[in-house]
């Protein structure tokens, strides 16, 4: 696994063991290298997964190296959101934030 800003790197292969099967919620960056507004998100990420680590977990994964997870959980855009809570998503959102409307929209899933 590659740590990039603070946040995880994933694939096909270990999404479900590190992503489904985490026992905090967790945040999965749905990226490709081409994309600017990806980009744009890694440093607001890198700062929200150093602020929550107890509470939240952050991980990316590559759409393109990774289709398979892409495709599972319906992503047509990047940057894609997702937030999995046992096992499940529970929240989508999909575009660059900045990092005080990310906390805000990530309120109801921090418990």
């Amino acid at each position: 696994m590659i740590r990039i800003d603070g946040v995880t790197e994933v694939t096909d292969a270990d999404f479900d063991a590190e992503v489904l099967g985490a026992e905090l919620p967790v945040l999965v960056k749905f990226t490709a290298d081409w994309c600017g507004p990806c980009r744009q998100l890694g440093p607001v990420l890198g700062a929200v997964a150093a602020e929550e680590a107890g509470r939240l977990r952050i991980v990316q994964i590559d759409v393109d190296r990774n289709p398979e997870t892409a495709v599972r959980y319906g992503v047509l855009g990047t940057p894609t959101l997702m937030v999995f809570r046992a096992g499940e998503p529970v929240k989508s959102m999909v575009g660059a934030r900045p990092k005080r409307r990310l906390l805000e929209e990530l309120e109801d899933v921090l418990v």
